[in-house]
């Protein structure tokens, strides 16, 4: 009888452990041959090759740190992360364990540099609760927008710049699962990986200032520049610390002082510098404006629209400015630094008219008109619209003759929306040498070889500080007509900016105490450190050189 119960106790014993270490959900079966003789190993890809094709001999054993080479890496796990995260906490449902996520740590060289826990929103519930391969861009030139890719950012922030110097390096990633239900809880290693990091050292050619040639379409400044200190900043972009940079500008005095292109870009490039394209269209309302085809900045939708034809109709709307949509400060439920919100930019592109998009949003009740900005990439869209209506043959046409021509841009590329409308979203494509006549059009108050282009008073309205930025989006900074506003510190003196920016690092700085227009164009699409490198830059390279 004693052994009977003893036997029992075994089974029920062993069917409690069960019920804490098995599975919680079904994972995806490991059919393939590369994951079932990799399986717990992080591997390393230079291409994207789906997994079916995927060969023993595509998997990298080094990596070479150069603009063109792309790094991805694919977990190789033996369950879902769901379940792993089950074994930490067999208590909890699959809704709390999908508040978890990976851990990641790198190590460089055998020392720890960085540890993460994955924010929750990285990975899709359906990827946590049953894949067990999952691929990761690193380091792209796709500018996808990926987990991965910030992660790596992250990391090179907080140390990885550092470790990885100029040689050869191990660089060691490590995966485990978390749950924070109740408290936090790390699990065991689920899959690592190891790769030879090679940061090759920079060639002296790619240091050396350019010289400008010739035909440039500027005066050639003579002024004085710490060589030395741009040389610097050139070492940097060519080793890629300074990470896809393609070109810098720098206009002193109205006159060309240096013109610097990288990683295959040249005179004659095309860049698309994302959201600077939004500031066009404040450029275009104020020429407008102007020549009487709209009568000010203070009109109303409900003099270019029959709002009630539209959704979420409020009486509200129509008392919507133009000079709100101008300064981001609209009543539009719409923010895109919140993925959630209706009015979000990725939410208007599937759909078949932006302006009805914009038009069909609801009012945020808990907004006052002018007082709280929110980045709005439709609110820019529908200017673009609205000019598009109200100037004699379209927007495309009445640009080309009214600033581009007078300026002497003769290529560019608009992007347009579903209606062939120019879009003011972002992605008007030029030279870098064109954004800097832009930028130096608004220098001179307005005025190009004597023409008075845009109204002064448009340039001293486009310049004024009409809303505060939230501190977690530029640190310290305002906001004008579609121009953001920041001020450097550099030896102990301060340069106060308004500027153009866009997605990947894009800008076109426009100084007001000193005559100076800088340009930055950048592919660093949908990166952390895109902006922050170009302050960097700014900060501790370029002005510091120009302004000596």
């Amino acid at each position: 009888m004693k052994r009977y119960f003893l036997i029992l106790s075994i089974i029920a014993a062993t069917c409690k452990l069960y019920a804490q270490t098995g599975n919680i959900i079904e994972p995806e079966p490991i059919t393939s041959a590369i994951q079932k003789a990799n399986t717990g190993k992080i591997v390393f890809e230079a291409d994207t090759i789906p997994l079916e094709s995927l060969k023993q001999s595509d998997l990298l054993s080094g990596y070479t740190a150069k603009a063109a080479n792309n790094l991805y890496m694919r977990l190789l796990l033996a369950n879902s992360l769901t379940n792993y995260q089950h074994q930490l906490n067999p208590d909890l449902s699959i809704a709390d364990l999908n508040k978890g996520n990976f851990q990641f740590t790198f190590y460089v060289d055998s020392k720890q540099i960085y540890q993460e826990n994955l924010h929750k929103g990285a990975n899709l519930p359906i990827v946590k609760n049953t894949k067990t391969t999952i691929f990761i861009p690193l380091i792209s030139n796709g500018g996808e927008s990926s987990w991965g890719r910030f992660l790596w950012g992250r990391f090179m922030i907080h140390g990885g710049e550092n470790a990885l110097t100029t040689g050869i390096h191990q660089l060691k990633i490590e995966v485990r699962p978390y749950v924070d239900i109740p408290e936090l809880r790390t699990g065991e290693l689920i899959a690592q990986g190891e790769i030879r990091f090679t940061n090759p050292p920079v060639d002296e050619k790619e240091v050396e200032i350019q010289s400008i040639k010739p035909n440039s379409g500027w005066q050639v400044s003579t002024a004085d520049f710490d060589r030395k200190r741009i040389m610097e900043m050139n070492g940097l972009i060519a080793g890629n610390r300074f990470k896809q940079i393609t070109s810098v500008i720098v206009i002193k005095n109205g006159k060309l002082l240096i013109e610097e292109y990288f990683n295959g870009s040249s005179r004659d490039s095309l860049h698309d510098p994302r959201s600077v394209g939004k500031t066009f269209a404040s450029a275009m309302m104020g020429i407008a404006i102007h020549d009487g085809f709209i009568k000010s900045e203070n009109q109303t939708l409900k003099d270019f629209y029959d709002l009630k034809k539209f959704n979420n109709y409020s009486p509200r709307k129509e008392g919507i400015t133009l000079k709100s949509l101008l300064t981001m400060s609209s009543i539009f439920d719409g923010d895109d630094d919140d993925s959630d919100s209706p009015g979000n930019e990725e939410n208007m592109y599937p759909t078949p008219d932006w302006a009805k998009f914009t038009l069909d949003l609801r009012i945020d009740s808990t907004k006052t008109a002018g007082k709280q900005w929110n980045y709005f990439t439709a609110g820019a869209t529908l200017l673009g619209h609205i000019i598009n209506k109200s100037v004699p043959g379209g927007l495309e046409k009445y640009a080309d003759r009214n600033l581009f021509k007078p300026l002497g841009i003769t290529k560019y590329q608009w992007p347009y929306s579903p209606q062939h409308v120019p879009s003011t979203a972002g992605g008007l494509q030029m030279r870098s040498l064109d954004y800097a006549k832009f930028g130096q059009l608004y220098k001179n108050n307005g005025t190009w070889n004597g023409k008075q282009i845009i109204p002064e008073s448009w340039v001293k309205q486009s310049f004024t500080k009409y809303l505060t930025l939230p501190k977690d989006v530029v640190g310290e900074g305002y906001y004008g007509y579609l121009f953001w506003n920041k001020t450097y510190t550099v030896n102990n003196k301060l340069y106060e900016t308004f500027y153009c920016s866009g997605n990947g690092g894009n800008k076109i700085f426009v100084f007001t105490d000193v005559p100076l227009v800088v340009i930055v164009t950048a592919t660093a699409y949908n990166s952390p450190y895109a902006h922050p490198q170009v302050d960097k830059m700014m900060q501790q390279y370029i002005l510091p050189a120009v302004l000596k």
